[in-house]
């Protein structure tokens, strides 16, 4: 792996009515210039409309590899959203993709320190973004998810910065190889067992691997 990624766009957005009857997003985000701050719960500007599942101090920022976007125009033709910014990251990366980093991983971005906590588990609303209503479904097949940072250090990030890795405490957890446990419900039990008790995982994520662990063990 290299050790180091570019950062190709800086991304924030806020709270809009999309789509009648239906709940507002924030999914649409605008490229920002120059530096921006970065506090515990996201960049200077960003909101979420659900706090329940997006945002705050676990999931303060999301990262898309900018490669996936090539493919997802092969997949299903060009697409205004098949672009950076357009998945609404807040962060679009070269370089790194899901099999490239860890959970836990400890990184320096712009003058912040951050750490990887979980993969993306999109919803209703990436598909309706996007306009294809397999969307959500094919981020999780194919384990395109992008990954969210809680903030250890704030700072400021800009386009053209670099995401550096300082630490690797959970080298074999890729998080291609999360999210992948996530999506099956036959995963391997040591695996879930492992990710229910992994302190860097954040706890969306390491609740569902415990609920399964305690299934499992309520029907021994």
């Amino acid at each position: 792996m290299n050790e180091r990624a570019r950062i190709e766009g800086i991304f924030t957005g806020t709270v809009q009515d999309r789509w009648p009857t239906k709940p507002p997003s924030a999914i649409a985000k605008t490229r920002r210039d120059g530096p921006v701050s970065l506090g515990a719960t996201g960049f200077l500007g960003d909101a979420q409309a659900d706090l329940a599942v997006h945002g705050g101090r676990g999931k303060a920022v999301h990262v898309y590899p900018v490669a996936h976007y090539a493919r997802w125009r092969r997949d299903l033709g060009d697409r205004a959203a098949f672009a950076p910014g357009g998945f609404g990251e807040n962060v679009a990366v070269a370089d790194w993709t899901e099999a490239d980093v860890c959970i836990g991983d400890v990184m320096a971005m712009g003058t912040a320190r951050v750490a990887i906590s979980q993969g993306r588990q999109p919803c209703w609303k990436l598909s309706a973004h996007v306009g294809e209503d397999s969307m959500a479904y094919r981020v999780r097949k194919t384990r395109r998810t992008g990954w969210y940072l809680r903030v250890l250090e704030g700072g400021a990030v800009a386009e053209g910065d670099e995401m550096v890795l300082l630490e690797r405490p959970n080298d074999v957890w890729t998080v291609h190889r999360v999210a992948t446990a996530l999506f099956d419900p036959r995963a391997d039990p040591d695996d879930v067992d492992a990710l229910a008790g992994m302190a860097d995982l954040d706890p969306s994520w390491r609740g569902v691997f415990a609920e399964r662990r305690s299934e499992r063990e309520a029907v021994r």
